[in-house]
């Protein structure tokens, strides 16, 4: 016989064929597998090995009865065993059973066989044995086997069936039907412009108008800026129905507050005011910086630090959270850093068409930051890539707004393709931002009043539509806030808020709750019971604390006549008596020191302690003059001793005049009066 070949890799080698011996010598090692490896010798059998014994059926039987007995049933439920074999047989007989060309016309029973197969492993013609092996489905790991999905041809018979029913009995559905489709269109009509005004409230910050609303990202706090220099802080968490802020403050002293702004993160707000000068607060209203103002004498705003006139508006940066804005009306926008209020980032000039200078009234960021945007008194919109050097701004729209106008608000949209705009020549313009050259908005509304220049306008959450403020005009009642569609300039909806102007508009899209600064010193808060979260809906609920009434018991007075003196209450005496008990302490009635004629207690008496005080006190007695004498008599009574003995005038003319010369009154002097004021002749 042929043998088979060997092969070998290196040392190693491996039978292709193995014989089959029951009896091996004892030195023998098998060559089956990869071989052996010769070169480390060959291996000793063990010795202490034990051979494995085979579980009999009589063993499994006993421990099975010990485990009744003992109440053991198993150590958890038995992974069903699939017989693969089997499996196969059964797929091959019902594919014999229903050949191809009857797949398509027995589509669903097709189904069911495949179903049965795959989900039990077995045949639909082991139906018994399914009942059977009820236990051991229930004890199968792991979830079902998904049925397959439908033919693609099935799909479109139950498509085609269900239109040609409907086409056929349209007259079947119930009137119930029609009404719930009615009720859904208009539930999504009103789902596409939706606007939470359901419920108000008020917020009283003064009696001057409100020109800058701020609300924090998170939309805990409101911040509210007014003509009378304040500015109020509103904690919707920590607020009852009282609706009370919880700080006032004047950051700016006499100045009126014309923007607020939370940065980003909430945690600091950009107070902008009449002054030349910007400053941060922190949350709780303290003073974080405030900008550098500028050299009033250059006339180049290039070669100064910060601004020379005063503000007009402020924003903060979308992303970074240390970079802010403002613009003023020195004509020019200053960018400046968190850490750095002594001197401007960056500088923008606004210039109009002839390339003088011209004022920004506002200004702001894009969503994403790469944009600033101002609106000139010129009636231009100016664009700058903050990406780029500011040397020329990127986009300008010239003649956007009428000249000599201001653009009261500048607001870009949420996608970022649209900007609105409001100026105080009662418009207001949308714009698209790919079109914007072409000096031609999307479309314009007019005649709205506009009598503040912070008349604010932006977009709603959605950019569906676009809000803004009219002022009250006369002849009117009501200051409105209207709604109109991005699309058609529809106007959606009109409020009536109070009987003043409405300057300041502000839609919290976390919140989705409608701020309004009125010219009464008022702010409204519209919001809808349903949709709108948090915010007012806070505050409203809580209820005022009431105050704690102390309750005052009148003692009684026990009347104790035979008690010991030092147990012996005082009787109430009248009101009067009392006084005047109380005016005879010294203590009680705060009596002033009484004059005292020697010294005690470290005071000194009228005359002094001091040997010159009394020197001069025996001399004052030595020669006092009594009070009640006249003075002429006291005088004349040493007349005729100084007469007789002369000592200070008599003397002295006593050789050159002898003989005194005493002025005569002269006889023509017949008017009496005084000769310096007889006219001279």
């Amino acid at each position: 016989m042929n043998k088979k070949p060997m092969i070998t890799f290196g040392k190693i080698g491996a039978a292709l064929k193995k014989k089959e011996t029951d009896e091996k010598p004892e030195n023998d090692v098998s060559t089956s597998g990869f071989g052996t490896f010769s070169s480390f010798g060959k291996k000793s059998i063990e010795k202490n090995s034990t051979d494995m014994s085979e579980i009999r059926p009589e063993d499994e039987e006993e421990s099975d009865n010990v485990k009744k007995i003992m109440g053991i049933t198993g150590f958890g439920k038995k992974a069903k065993i699939f017989d693969v074999q089997e499996m196969m047989e059964n797929i091959s007989k019902t594919i014999c059973r229903h050949p191809k060309d009857s797949d398509d016309s027995d589509g669903k029973k097709n189904k069911k066989n495949v179903d049965s197969v795959t989900g039990d492993g077995k045949s639909n013609d082991d139906t018994s044995e399914d009942d059977n092996d009820e236990d051991d489905d229930e004890g199968m790991i792991g979830p079902c086997i998904p049925p397959p999905p439908p033919a693609p041809a099935e799909i479109v018979s139950t498509v085609a069936e269900t239109s040609t029913k409907k086409s056929k009995n349209p007259d079947d559905d119930d009137n119930d039907d029609d009404d719930d489709d009615d009720d859904s269109e208009s539930d999504t009509e009103e789902s596409e412009f939706f606007i939470p005004c359901s419920h108000e409230i008020s917020l009283t910050h003064g009696v001057k108008a409100i020109t800058a609303i701020a609300a924090d990202p998170s939309g805990a706090r409101l911040a509210s800026g007014s003509l009378d220099y304040d500015v109020s802080f509103w904690d919707f968490a920590g607020m009852d129905s009282s609706l009370r802020s919880f700080r006032t403050l004047q950051p700016c002293e006499n100045h009126p507050i014309k923007c607020l702004q939370y940065s980003s993160t909430g945690d600091m707000i950009l107070v902008i005011s009449g002054a030349a000068q910007a400053k941060v607060l922190d949350r709780d209203g303290l003073e974080k910086c405030e900008t550098v103002k500028g050299d009033q004498y250059i006339i180049d705003m290039a070669k100064t630090k910060g601004h020379t006139a005063n503000l007009n508006c402020g924003s903060w940066h979308p992303l970074v959270k240390e970079e802010y804005m403002t613009c003023s009306q020195d004509g020019s926008c200053r960018l400046w850093l968190l850490h750095r209020p002594r001197e401007h980032k960056n500088i923008i000039k606004c210039l109009n068409r002839t390339g003088t200078k011209t004022v920004p009234t506002t200004c702001t960021y894009n969503r994403d930051g790469t944009f600033i945007a101002c609106g000139c008194t010129d009636g231009s919109i100016q664009m700058w890539d903050h990406r780029r050097p500011f040397v020329r701004p990127t986009i300008v729209a010239r003649e956007s707004h009428e000249n000599n106008t201001e653009i009261s608000s500048l607001n870009f949209s949420y996608i970022g393709n649209n900007i609105v705009t409001r100026g105080c020549d009662d418009t207001l313009k949308l714009w698209d931002l790919r079109k914007i050259r072409e000096k031609k908005p999307l479309w314009a509304v007019d005649n709205i009043s506009c009598k503040y220049d912070t008349t604010d306008c932006m977009f709603s959450p959605d950019d569906k539509i676009i809000i803004t403020g009219e002022s009250l005009e006369r002849g009117k009642k009501y200051g409105r806030v209207l709604f109109y569609n991005t699309i058609t300039k529809e106007l959606i909806n009109d409020i009536k808020v109070t009987n003043s102007h409405v300057i300041k508009t502000l839609w919290h899209p976390k919140l989705n709750q409608i701020f309004v600064g009125c010219g009464n010193g008022v702010v409204k808060t519209y919001y809808d019971s349903n949709k709108s979260l948090r915010g007012a809906k806070l505050c409203v609920v809580k209820t005022q604390p009431k105050s704690n009434h102390i309750e005052m018991m009148s003692t009684q007075q026990i009347i104790t006549p035979h008690a010991l003196p030092l147990f012996r209450q005082d009787r109430p005496k009248s009101v009067r008596k009392q006084m005047e008990k109380d005016r005879l302490d010294p203590i009680k009635s705060r009596r002033p020191d009484l004059p005292i004629t020697f010294g005690q207690g470290g005071r000194v008496a009228s005359s002094g302690g001091t040997l010159s005080s009394y020197v001069i006190k025996n001399l004052g007695l030595s020669k006092r003059i009594e009070d009640d004498q006249d003075p002429r008599e006291a005088i004349l009574k040493y007349a005729k001793d100084a007469e007789e003995n002369p000592y200070w005038i008599a003397p002295a003319y006593k050789k050159t005049q002898p003989k005194t010369i005493f002025q005569t009154t002269d006889e023509d002097n017949s008017t009496g009066e005084p000769s310096t004021k007889k006219p001279k002749l």
